[in-house]
């Protein structure tokens, strides 16, 4: 159970410091334009990403009359899963990984999947 929870928050934490890094460089190519960057959401921006978050959640969703809804809505989730199982590869001192010889391999064959939802 300790292991699980382990994975969970590592892949919860990395997801919210790739947020934190996007505001960082939304931040420094705003002051290399000279302006200010985003700063609306709370002081100085930082709760931006959670702001774009949720418009993203808020969105609708446009689906063309020949496309296939269900195919559509599930690309998305099968990028971010793919790119999970990408991470998960990666070595860590909780979790060591447990084949190393094949985890290039692999991280090129799922990396080489990631290409299919981008074509739905």
């Amino acid at each position: 159970m300790v292991p699980t929870i382990n994975i969970l928050f590592i892949s919860i934490a990395m997801l919210i410091s790739v947020a934190f890094y996007t505001i960082l460089e939304r931040k420094l190519l705003g002051y290399i334009q000279i302006r200010k960057g985003p700063n609306k959401t709370s002081i100085v921006g930082i709760l931006q990403p959670f702001s774009d978050a949720i418009k993203l959640f808020n969105k609708t969703i446009s689906i063309t009359k020949y496309s296939n809804p269900k195919l559509m809505m599930t690309s998305p989730f099968l990028a971010l899963l793919l790119a999970l199982m990408i991470l998960m590869m990666m070595p860590t001192q909780i979790l060591p990984p447990t084949d190393t010889q094949q985890n290039i391999l692999t991280i090129l064959l799922i990396s080489s999947l990631s290409v299919y939802p981008l074509m739905f």
